[in-house]
């Protein structure tokens, strides 16, 4: 068997002693005879899992005690529409008509749509003209004091663009998307009133969705909503209100042990800074190939790449994929190419890639 490095933008590729250590735990988790998979979620083995990967992605994340870390589903998509059901009255008890919203990408312009759902969306920042290639500077943006929230997308899959700062919104909760940059890097967590992540880039497989919300923020859900939707209900299950994603938990336990053991977030930051850096570097040096996101706000996630010729774009990923470089192809909206290198893509991988971008470029130049 020989692995691929893969660079899709999710369901992503899993850090291969992960994949060994599930395959291994596949028929027979740790003697009791069977598999994750079959365990009930409320019995005593399940239990044990769910609770260390709480507690290792607390740890690494260095969440503060009055954060409840919740294990969903639905994706980041059905975050957009929880967000504005649990936050609309929560600053206060009273319900507030608004929310401020930063328009910077595929990704926050769906949050703005089903936000409009339930109020009125106030557009702090709305980067659409440029393509969605740049983000506004911190000193732009002015917030309505009495928002009930501000939402923002740390960082944009499909562009590549991401914010170089924590935007500052006083006494006003915080909400950010994070699903493509969590775990990439050490945050603040302090600073946010909710971090959601879709678990299919940095976390593990798809189907769990990690929702961090502060306590303060949860009891204030819409009453005519459903029970689903409640931050409340599910806090207060323990996220077994209803049967969980088991599976994907417990792949996602061992994502978090994982970086435990890599050294925690400082040591996962320098290796992805590192990655990032190399490969946008290779594109800067060369008139072959070029980025289209400003300088200042280029994702250390996701890079995308546009050839000089669009016609080689079709021979540059079937090359790429003979190669064992896989997922290249960039978003229709964007066109060329795109590089998802989330943390279990490890360096080698972006050294491949480069090595064979030159060789690509002096062949086709």
């Amino acid at each position: 068997m020989s692995r691929v490095f893969n660079f899709s933008a999710g369901p992503a590729a899993l850090p291969t002693d992960v994949l060994e250590q599930a395959q291994a735990e596949m028929l027979d988790w740790n003697g009791s005879g069977m598999s994750v998979m079959e365990m009930s979620h409320r019995g005593k083995d399940y239990m044990s899992i769910a609770a260390k990967a709480e507690a290792d992605l607390r740890q690494l994340m260095s969440i503060p005690d009055n954060y409840k870390v919740l294990f969903l589903q639905g994706g980041a998509s059905s975050q957009f529409a929880m967000v504005p059901i649990n936050l609309l009255k929560a600053r206060d008890g009273q319900k507030r008509k608004s929310a401020d919203y930063l328009l910077t990408g595929q990704w926050s312009k769906k949050a703005v749509a089903e936000a409009k759902r339930y109020c009125e969306v106030n557009l702090v920042a709305d980067t659409s003209d440029s393509n969605f290639t740049t983000v506004p500077d911190e000193a732009e943006l002015t917030f309505n004091p009495d928002a009930a929230y501000v939402h923002y997308t740390p960082n944009e899959t499909i562009v590549g663009v991401e914010f170089p700062y924590i935007p500052d919104t006083g006494d006003v909760p915080l909400v950010a998307d994070m699903s493509s940059t969590i775990l990439s890097r050490h945050i603040d967590v302090s600073k946010f009133g909710v971090i959601y992540a879709g678990a299919q880039k940095n976390i593990g497989p798809a189907g769990l969705t990690i929702v961090i919300v502060r306590e303060d923020l949860i009891g204030h859900a819409d009453p005519a909503m459903p029970a689903m939707f409640d931050y409340k209900i599910h806090a207060d299950n323990d996220s077994m209100y209803n049967t969980p994603p088991t599976y994907s938990w417990y792949l996602a336990g061992l994502v978090f042990a994982r970086g435990l053991k890599l050294g925690g977030m400082s040591a996962v930051e320098e290796v992805n800074k590192r990655k990032a850096e190399k490969l946008y570097k290779a594109i800067d040096d060369s008139s072959f190939y070029s980025n289209p996101v400003d300088v200042k706000c280029r994702s250390w996630m996701n890079v995308p790449f546009i050839l000089a010729n669009s016609d080689l774009d079709s021979a540059f990923i079937e090359q790429a994929a003979a190669n064992g470089l896989m997922t290249l192809k960039g978003h229709r909206s964007v066109g060329g190419m795109r590089a998802s290198i989330y943390n279990a893509m490890p360096e080698e991988g972006v050294d491949a890639l480069i090595a064979f971008m030159q060789d690509f470029e002096r062949t086709n130049a």
